[in-house]
């Protein structure tokens, strides 16, 4: 039995030739293709399509957001990003909002359609690029944790009170030390997060 796609484009002439893709093969059958996600999140629930490919840049509600709400409406539907943006946001939180794979237009039909057979196969497929990304941000990530790591807790104290947006004085006061000790805290977290400034290490340490 073949599986059942839907498409969610709003460039029509992407989305025609992206629906001609589909009933092209053997293994795949077209259940409809929608402009915007308003028609997309009506319809699809009833479709119970195997997969959709989806695009994120939407007129009206993202892709993105489509993804989100598609997650309770029709749970056993696979969804791949199938867009021009690669940049690190749009990536992540189309995996944050239940995308299973992400792969770039510029790709072609055949490594769409070879995307595509991956992802009921069970995998989730990526453009190189875009695995890259995700390799490069867990890398990211990781060193960011080790640094973290090196704070002592009464750093991590006064980290946590600065990012609420207290003074060194309100720190001081809280932790019952001076605030001349609070400047040596701070400058030592500097030292050991390799910033000049306070957003600087907030953020840093917010992302461990």
């Amino acid at each position: 039995m073949k599986k059942k796609i839907c498409i969610v484009e709003d460039d029509r002439d992407l989305r025609e030739a992206l629906c001609m893709m589909i009933q092209f093969t053997d293994r795949y059958e077209l259940a409809a293709s929608f402009e915007n996600a308003e028609l997309a999140l009506e319809s699809i629930p009833d479709l119970a399509p195997d997969a959709i490919l989806m695009d994120i840049n939407l007129p009206g509600e993202s892709g993105i957001s489509c993804v989100q709400k598609l997650q309770s409406l029709s749970p056993e539907s696979l969804v791949m990003m199938c867009t021009s943006y690669d940049n690190d946001d749009k990536v992540f939180q189309s995996l944050e909002a239940g995308a299973s794979g992400y792969i770039l237009k510029t790709e072609g039909p055949a490594n769409i359609l070879k995307a595509l057979d991956e992802l009921l196969d069970g995998g989730s497929p990526m453009s190189s690029l875009i695995a890259r990304k995700v390799v490069a941000s867990f890398s990211r990530l990781e060193s960011q944790n080790k640094i973290t790591e090196s704070l002592t807790h009464r750093e991590k104290e006064i980290l946590d009170l600065l990012a609420k947006g207290q003074m060194n004085k309100e720190v001081a006061y809280v932790l019952d030390i001076s605030v001349g000790t609070v400047r040596k805290h701070v400058q030592h977290i500097y030292e050991k997060l390799h910033v000049n400034t306070r957003v600087e290490a907030v953020n840093l340490y917010l992302k461990r």
